[in-house]
């Protein structure tokens, strides 16, 4: 981490906080409309090292279930029009400022996965955790979501490798175009991506 990461963050995040709070209490509503008055999705993820803290978006799935056997239904058979356009504008996302506040997280890095991911990791996959997990990042703006698993730890990796000040300027002018222009939400047919099942050996890597 660069010299002076952690007050941009804060110089960011605090106003971001402040001003976009009629944003998130809108979000808040609708979502709650929508799930029956839950609308803050918390979920342990892994941070800076591996380790876990708990993340904060709004609740966009419901809790619908098969009738037939209890389970939850697949992620793309729980997410409503309502919670597609929370997505779509990014407004899920506005609760995680409380955790860059907090040093959870930061404005550029890795995307925070999910804690059952860890082991399937490779060593330079891995390498994403020797940063703390960011609201944007590096594979954000180079795809997001359209783009494969292997890509998007590419991407992350070369970030690890790479980060500072200009980058992140870089990364976060290049994400106010991505969420005006709602690109690369969701993988085809999914609500985000598919799971990820561990990457086959592979040489790894990513251009600039």
């Amino acid at each position: 981490m660069y010299p002076g990461k952690r007050l941009l963050d804060l110089a960011v995040a605090l106003p971001l906080v402040v001003l976009t709070a009629p944003l998130l209490a809108l979000g808040a509503a609708l979502a709650a409309g929508q799930n029956g008055g839950a609308w803050l999705f918390r979920q342990a993820r892994p941070g800076l090292g591996g380790r876990l803290f708990t993340l904060y978006k709004l609740q966009t799935m419901t809790a619908a279930r098969d009738p037939a056997t209890g389970r939850l239904l697949p992620d793309a058979q729980r997410l409503p029009p309502l919670g597609r356009w929370l997505r779509t504008t990014s407004l899920d996302e506005l609760p995680q400022l409380w955790n860059i506040v907090r040093g959870d997280m930061s404005l550029v890095g890795p995307r925070p996965l999910l804690p059952q991911y860890l082991p399937l990791y490779s060593p330079r996959q891995a390498r994403r955790h020797l940063v703390r997990p960011g609201l944007t990042g590096w594979a954000q703006v180079n795809g997001r979501n359209a783009i494969s698993w292997e890509e998007k730890f590419a991407y992350d990796e070369w970030y690890v490798d790479h980060e500072s000040l200009a980058l992140d300027l870089r990364i976060l002018a290049r994400t106010a175009g991505r969420v005006l222009g709602r690109r690369g939400i969701a993988a085809a047919g999914e609500a985000t991506m598919p799971p990820f099942r561990g990457s086959a050996p592979q040489k790894e890597g990513i251009v600039e």
